[in-house]
């Protein structure tokens, strides 16, 4: 049984699971929309808010006084950590090209362009939008996952009337 297991397994054991993941948000970071799994991309979620839970706390932390960057360095720790070894791992365009040097690295994207976006933003970065096409090879179901732009809301359906009851 399977009681009070939450997430998916991926057909993967832990340590890969947290490469995938690992992988799927730098990915994101970079691009800011990435098409993968409806299952990846929904375990995917709650990985990257977290993260850019982080980097959001670390600017509002971040006020100028010594308390402030101690705790934005905190923060920017704790996401290093989350994002592995490779967290320096540079950002590129969609058609390869480095942005910015090599200076730019995800985790300074993360921490200067995504945290200060959504400073004001209680949660909910991120949209996931099923693709209609299946992957080639196996027919998984695909989707998009993207981070939502600056002062953008998420659309939801109306509330749309209750299905009729059945004429008597």
């Amino acid at each position: 049984m399977r009681h009070r297991k939450a997430g998916r397994q991926l057909s993967r054991n832990a340590s890969h699971r947290l490469a995938l993941f690992r992988n799927l948000s730098r990915a994101l970071i970079t691009y800011e929309r990435i098409r993968t799994t409806v299952p990846k991309a929904k375990e995917l979620r709650p990985f990257i808010e977290k993260l850019i839970t982080l980097a959001k706390r670390a600017a509002l932390a971040n006020d100028g006084s010594t308390e402030g960057r101690i705790k934005a360095l905190h923060y920017r720790r704790l996401a290093m950590a989350k994002l592995g070894p490779v967290h320096g791992t540079g950002v590129y365009d969609a058609k390869g090209n480095s942005l910015e040097g090599d200076s730019e690295t995800v985790l300074k994207k993360l921490f200067y362009v995504l945290g200060p976006r959504y400073k004001d933003r209680p949660g909910g970065y991120t949209r996931i939008l099923k693709l209609h096409t299946r992957r080639l090879g196996d027919a998984g179901q695909q989707a998009i996952i993207e981070l939502l732009q600056e002062n953008e809301q998420k659309v939801r359906l109306k509330q749309g009337a209750t299905p009729a009851t059945s004429a008597e």
